[in-house]
Formats: structure tokens, sequence, C-alpha cells
């Protein structure tokens, strides 16, 4: 259940005014099916974010114990730096836009996963708890709760808040969670 609340925290946060939450307010402006949208996000996060965890689980395990603890304590330290840099996207229109919006969703948000620190996030969650299936439930039950409500709200949902305080709060939590990993 650790894994599964620290996964779901985590990413929730880390995603507020990350780049692929401004994809789905860029999304959200050009179509008109929402559930489309969301299922694509859904699909696109639930197959990038099981590749993470498998990453993450395969690689701790070629490791030993000790090593992997402060690899993960240093990944978290990282993750913490690389939330205080904003992300940007580019308002291009995209050739994937004529396929609608579910296709368009879900290549776009699985391209723009890729290397994000949300993946990272779910790769060092991953090494850090043996629970591939709840890492990555609570990975992407985390990219819903941030992601959600900017395609349901719009354009007013993101304007209003104070991303800089969040971005801070993140990385604290990062930080706070490469103590926790030292420590225990």
């Amino acid at each position: 259940m650790e894994a599964l609340l620290a996964s779901t925290f985590t990413v929730a946060i880390a995603e507020i005014g990350d780049k692929t939450q401004l994809l789905a307010l860029l999304l959200a402006a050009r179509f008109k099916n929402k559930t489309a949208i969301v299922l694509g996000i859904l699909l696109a996060t639930l197959a990038n974010h099981f590749a993470a965890a498998w990453i993450g689980q395969w690689a701790i395990g070629l490791i030993s114990a000790e090593v992997g603890r402060y690899i993960v304590a240093l990944s978290f330290f990282a993750i913490a730096i690389w939330v205080l840099i904003p992300d940007k996207v580019d308002a291009e229109e995209s050739t994937l836009y004529k396929w609608g919006p579910f296709i368009a969703t879900f290549v776009l948000f699985f391209i723009a996963e890729i290397g994000d620190k949300t993946q990272v996030a779910t790769i060092v969650l991953a090494a850090k708890y043996d629970a591939l299936a709840m890492v990555v439930i609570g990975t992407t039950l985390g990219m819903m709760l941030a992601n959600v409500p900017v395609v349901i709200a719009g354009h007013y949902s993101a304007e209003k808040l104070p991303l800089q305080l969040i971005h801070r709060l993140c990385a604290a939590l990062f930080a706070l969670l490469g103590v926790m990993t030292l420590i225990l």
C-alpha cells in the first residue's frame, strides 16, 4: 500500500506544471471530445509507466542492495533539482491531430513521457519498492489526478495555480524521499 500511495502522491505533485500537463491543456483546447483525451492519457501512461517500472525493477536487480539504495537516493535528489526547471511544450500543429483526439493524445502523451521526470520517477519508485503493479497503478493514478482536471476545466485551471510554489514543494518532496531512502 505504501508503494501505491507514494507513487500516486509523488507523480500527482510532480505533474503539476509539467510538459504533459501543458500538452493536456493544448489537447483540451484543440478537441471537444474530452473522454477520448482522458482515455488516451490513461492508456499512454499505463503503457509508458509499465515499461519504466519494469526497467526500474530489472535494473535494481543487477546491483547490490546497498549500491541500489544510494542510486535510488541520488535519483530522488536529481529529480528534486529537475522539478525546479520549468517545462515548455511546443504549440505547433501536429499532423497527429488528423487522426482524432484519442490517437493524437495517446501518441503525443506516450512520446512526451519518454525521459520526462514522471517517467524517471516511475523508474526510481519501482526500484525502491518491490511492487511493480502498485507503482504502475499509483503513477498512472497520479498522472490522471493531475491531468484530468486540466482536460475538463481547460485553460482555467492551469493559469490560476501557483506553479513556482508547487515546483518548490515537489522538489522538497523528492529530496525528502531521497533522505528517507538513505535513512531507512
